[in-house]
């Protein structure tokens, strides 16, 4: 690891923890050379590609996933803390399954599994935006069939 100080390239780890919710390893560094400390995290480098609905391919990222959970999850009782562990227990789940793609709607089909368990209002809200809903009847069609679950 490159000193960020110096640029020299000899460094020992001082400290290592695991920042679960992350995904991370978090490691205190001391260089070698002018023996200042610094932090660097070690991530999982996930190579799922996310097929998008017009074909194009987008590496998945587990931060776009937390933005769109937060969104649906705003104004509700689910904390930002959970909706990190759910977006994680999504990806830990993905990474487990070892595929090297998986298409929008099965990824969307799993966050509405998900959200459907923990809070009707956020599952909706995303259902909204997921199943791309024209109007107000569409909606209640799709609640009343139970065309969402």
């Amino acid at each position: 690891m490159r000193c960020p100080f110096c640029n020299n390239e000899e460094s020992k780890v001082t400290d290592s923890r695991n920042a679960a919710e992350t995904n991370a390893v978090r490691r205190r560094r001391e260089c070698l050379q002018c023996l200042r400390r610094f932090t660097t995290f070690e991530t999982v480098d996930l190579t799922i590609q996310v097929q998008k609905r017009d074909g194009r391919y987008e590496d998945f990222h587990q931060d776009k996933l937390i933005r769109g959970l937060d969104a649906a999850c705003r104004h509700t009782r689910i904390s930002h803390d959970q909706v990190r562990s759910l977006a994680y227990k999504i990806t830990s789940d993905l990474m487990e399954r070892q595929v090297r793609e998986v298409r929008t709607s099965e990824l969307g089909e799993i966050v509405m599994k998900h959200l459907q368990a923990l809070d009707t209002i956020a599952y909706i809200r995303f259902a909204c935006v997921y199943r791309r809903f024209k109007d107000v009847d569409e909606l209640m069609d799709a609640i009343a069939s139970n065309k969402c679950s």
